[in-house]
């Protein structure tokens, strides 16, 4: 069983029963945050963050909890809506004298922001060579 740190006292009664009830889920499994990881789509940081209750769980990591713990959803989903109406919305709440975490971009958006840079310069160099082949004049040999 994981030894918790204290949730943040400015963490709304709603809040904190989701927290504990998701901390609870993730003892009842036996797996550590990596293994947690590892099995969902939520990375291990991010996991820290939602147990923590620095930060709000999306609404899939707590269906995804539920089903590496084989516990039912309804209950855990109805205490997610809850805890949503009054979780501190917008900067993350603080958790105490954890050190700070750098913001976690989605698993892909370092590539799609890669892709649509690598396009956009696909596309200034084509429009530069079409219009270079338009000005150029055509040899007379």
């Amino acid at each position: 069983m994981t030894r918790w740190r204290p949730l943040p006292d400015v963490l709304p009664r709603e809040a904190r029963h989701l927290v504990e009830q998701l901390r609870a889920l993730k003892d009842r499994t036996g797996l550590s945050l990596a293994e947690l990881a590892r099995r969902t789509a939520y990375s291990k940081s991010s996991w820290q963050r939602y147990l923590s209750g620095a930060k709000q769980p999306p609404r899939g990591a707590v269906q995804a909890l539920c089903r590496m713990a084989g516990a039912e959803q309804v209950r855990l989903l109805a205490l997610w809506d809850l805890a949503d109406q009054t979780w501190p919305h917008g900067a993350a709440v603080a958790a105490g004298p954890a050190e700070p975490e750098a913001d976690e971009a989605p698993a892909g958006a370092a590539y799609r922001r890669w892709r649509a840079a690598a396009l956009v310069s696909f596309g200034v160099i084509v429009v530069l060579l079409a219009g270079l082949l338009w000005v150029l004049p055509v040899g007379n040999g």
